[in-house]
């Protein structure tokens, strides 16, 4: 070998040594950056009639691209079942359990044993008194459910509306991300960070929508959810749109168009479109808004709808008009079958028993509609009234399951289902999370190794060290020879 390839071979070795410290440094200093993948410097043999010596063919991105897809679907798959986790432990809240004073069945309790005292002492107007804040309670708490179930469906709607504009900002930034690549892809430059910031910004619509990456030429990548719609593939990307309303109620549906679906490209999906972006934060509140809190819905409709018919019958009080309202009412009327959506929220006491309403209290003890106070001491309305929460019958709506039983099962039952999807729902979001954390460290054990990238370091530093010392001696034989001539 001469001296001047000598050289030529330490100055390679020395260059190369100089990036490569440069690639170690970047993997240490991102070692937990969002979306950075490890760098490894690509070298070749560099050719003899070229000097010899190493080449630069550039750096390359090491990603496991299988786990990266298995990952974003874990990404899609956590963010569904943590909204739902959180849409049914609030449901439970509301309906409350156990032995809580707040929950419906513990008001429904009270309101019954305010009825028992009373009938004891039917002369009693504290009593009586009971009895009515005890019913305003339980219709207050009806009320509050509905609400509660009807706010759920509002901030689905919302979340909705926030996810929509995430989607397009995030596949706007993609698109751009994709020409800056193959532009500077075509002038020989290192792309490396651009696809770091775009493999996050893919990471970001994981979580809203399940999405897999297809490469494309010179760099480019496609984006498609898992359900077939095409997000990205060209230059410019899929507009996806979504017209919210604010202040949802129980009668709002798609159906009768006081909702909407995605629009995609200007167009609106139909209901089986949809599943094109099942998954992910988006689908899983389209579910509440759409299936889930509706079911709730008409669930606790049904609810006051039995205790509305059990109380109305004539037989419980012969005061009360064939097909009229008696101690509960639809907003102060009768109530209409056709109109049960929603009831939960309009179901009140008559005014006719409330003395702050111009109502007299003795009412419920001689019948809503009696013509005068009767006998202050008889209460077989009173006993009727407590009797009838306790009867053993079907429910008229067909919300609930034909099944006889009383209102206070029928209340445990609402408990207990809405306490039980919780839990289903939590043990789901749990396992979903396990996988994507499983996901997270094969990742992460694919990714930057700090004690490793450390090694190479040292060895980076032995290798400057060897061509130095190559290039010094080459350096002491070219002196020695200038000093002979």
């Amino acid at each position: 070998m001469s001296i001047s390839s000598a050289i030529s071979n330490a100055i390679s070795g020395l260059t190369a040594v100089s990036r490569g410290t440069e690639v170690v440094s970047s993997n240490i200093a991102n070692a937990l950056t969002p979306g950075y993948a490890r760098r490894e410097l690509d070298l070749s043999p560099r050719l003899a009639e070229r000097g010899g010596g190493v080449g630069l063919d550039g750096v390359s991105r090491a990603i496991n691209a299988g786990l990266l897809a298995d990952n974003r679907l874990a990404e899609a798959d956590v963010g569904a079942s943590t909204t739902l986790s959180t849409f049914h432990a609030a449901i439970e809240r509301i309906f409350g359990t156990g032995t809580e004073a707040s929950s419906l069945g513990q008001v429904l309790t009270a309101f019954d044993s305010a009825l028992v005292s009373a009938a004891s002492r039917p002369e009693n107007e504290v009593r009586l008194g009971n009895v009515l804040g005890s019913a305003t309670d339980l219709a207050d708490k009806l009320n509050q459910i509905s609400r509660a179930i009807q706010t759920e469906r509002s901030s689905a709607e919302e979340a909705i509306r926030k996810d929509v504009s995430r989607l397009d900002a995030a596949l706007g930034q993609v698109a751009t991300l994709n020409k800056q690549i193959v532009s500077l892809a075509a002038q020989g430059k290192d792309v490396s960070a651009l696809v770091d910031t775009r493999q996050a910004a893919i990471d970001g619509i994981a979580e809203i929508v399940p999405v897999k990456e297809v490469p494309r030429e010179n760099g480019r990548i496609a984006l498609f959810t898992s359900g077939g719609a095409i997000l990205l593939d060209g230059s410019d990307p899929a507009r996806i749109t979504f017209d919210s309303v604010p202040g949802l109620t129980p009668e709002m549906t798609v159906g009768n168009g006081a909702l909407t679906r995605l629009s995609f490209n200007g167009k609106p999906l139909t209901e089986g479109q949809m599943t094109m972006f099942g998954g992910g934060t988006i689908g899983a509140n389209f579910a509440i808004r759409d299936e889930l809190a509706p079911a709730c819905q008409r669930q606790i409709d049904a609810f006051a709808r039995d205790l509305y018919d059990r109380l109305s019958a004539t037989n419980v009080d012969p005061s009360l008009n064939a097909g009229g309202p008696g101690f509960f009412t639809d907003a102060q009327a009768a109530f209409d079958a056709a109109q049960e959506t929603g009831f939960a929220g309009r179901i009140a006491v008559t005014t006719r028993v409330d003395p702050a309403a111009g109502g007299d209290l003795w009412r419920i003890r001689a019948g809503i509609n009696a013509a005068g106070p009767g006998n202050a001491g008889d209460s077989a309305v009173l006993g009727n009234l407590s009797a009838a929460l306790a009867a053993s019958r079907s429910p008229a709506s067909t919300a609930l399951s034909q099944t006889p039983r009383s209102l206070q099962t029928l209340s445990a039952e609402l408990s207990s289902n809405a306490a039980t999807k919780r839990v289903q729902a939590e043990a789901t979001a749990l396992q979903d999370s396990t996988h994507r954390v499983s996901l997270q460290t094969a990742l992460l054990a694919d990714g930057v190794d700090t004690d490793k990238e450390m090694e190479g370091l040292l060895a980076l530093e032995r290798a400057y060290s060897a061509n130095a010392k190559v290039f010094q001696t080459a350096n002491d034989m070219l002196d020695a020879i200038l000093r002979l001539t």
